[in-house]
């Protein structure tokens, strides 16, 4: 899985904004103001992706894969890192885990927002 795919992935979501945050090395993934997405490393520099995930998904997702931890520097009930040069975690899967991260936090939005980034999108 390497860094351009995943940003070309996150970039195509409808209404996504990105960032690079200085202080933390990371390229950050937003939707409506709120980060869904992020991809930096951990303390030791090794790449990870850190995606947002429905808490009990989350946990099995932990249990079946070696490259998928809690979120690293996040809140480890909702998110979940994926080591990016992990060799058990299907890139099919990394895109579906972007996609359902993106819905998680659309779907948290108001509804107003919500109506705003379709528009937007409309407008295009």
């Amino acid at each position: 899985m390497n860094k351009e795919t995943i940003h070309a992935n996150c970039l195509k979501l409808r209404g996504t904004t990105y960032d690079f945050k200085e202080e933390w090395q990371a390229d950050r993934y937003h939707i409506g103001g709120k980060m869904y997405g992020m991809m930096g490393g951990d303390a030791t520099g090794r790449p990870v992706l850190t995606l947002k995930c429905e808490p009990n998904r989350a946990e099995e997702l932990r249990e079946a894969y070696e490259g998928i931890i809690p979120g690293y520097y996040m809140n480890k009930t909702h998110w979940n890192s994926i080591y990016m040069d992990a060799d058990d975690v299907p890139f099919d899967l990394v895109e579906n885990l972007i996609k359902h991260s993106y819905e998680l936090v659309f779907g948290k939005l108001t509804k107003k927002a919500q109506q705003e980034i379709h528009l937007m999108e409309e407008m295009k």
